[in-house]
């Protein structure tokens, strides 16, 4: 029997029992009396399109090295974190323990709230806008929400970053297929964003 603790293998502090867990130094603590209502979805590839390699965890340890590829010198100095990452073959990352902040949303709002950083947890998927997702991230993605919903019952949204940052973020984008996970869900009730014009 599992402990009252650890229902649907999340403990206290938000760490999932099965993830791969690497401790990034980029959070902070949740304000007080922040209510953790709000799931946002990410994508990420680093070098961009290129999926598999190390860069992308990484960055969320301040490890990356930006001299290796041209497109990650504008990352020089960037500190951000997400809770979570799932790769292409669904394997799942955890970063930041969900009773904490990570910094994952930026410049955000989304349910008449401001920074979504504060009430949030970040999901990132190993993908680029305009790509679609493999079957392996939605069965991850799904069941992670579905833990997450239990240990949190105050969520109640699910957005992608380009919902909460529309005009500065377009991730996951259009190949994210959102009537996908909202069936995969089932009994899950979460209300998913409005199609973006």
């Amino acid at each position: 029997m599992m402990p009252p603790d650890l229902p649907c293998g999340i403990d206290a502090d938000g760490w999932h029992q099965e993830a791969q867990r690497v401790l990034s130094p980029n959070f902070g603590f949740r304000p007080a009396g922040a209510v953790i209502d709000l799931i946002v979805v990410h994508a990420i590839s680093l070098p961009p399109g290129q999926y598999g390699g190390p860069e992308i965890v990484q960055l969320f340890c301040n490890d990356l090295d930006t001299t290796a590829h041209p497109s990650l010198e504008e990352l020089r100095n960037l500190r951000v974190s997400s809770h979570f990452l799932i790769q292409r073959n669904g394997k799942l990352w955890q970063f930041v323990g969900c009773a904490d902040r990570a910094w994952h949303a930026g410049a955000s709002s989304y349910r008449q709230k401001f920074d979504c950083n504060n009430d949030s947890i970040g999901i990132e998927l190993e993908g680029i806008v305009g790509d679609t997702f493999e079957d392996a991230q939605y069965a991850a993605l799904t069941e992670l929400c579905t833990l997450l919903c239990k240990r949190y019952p105050t969520i109640a949204y699910i957005a992608g970053h380009e919902h909460i940052a529309p005009g500065r973020k377009q991730d996951p984008g259009p190949g994210f297929d959102w009537e996908r996970l909202r069936t995969l869900l089932g009994a899950v009730t979460l209300h998913f964003p409005q199609p973006l014009c």
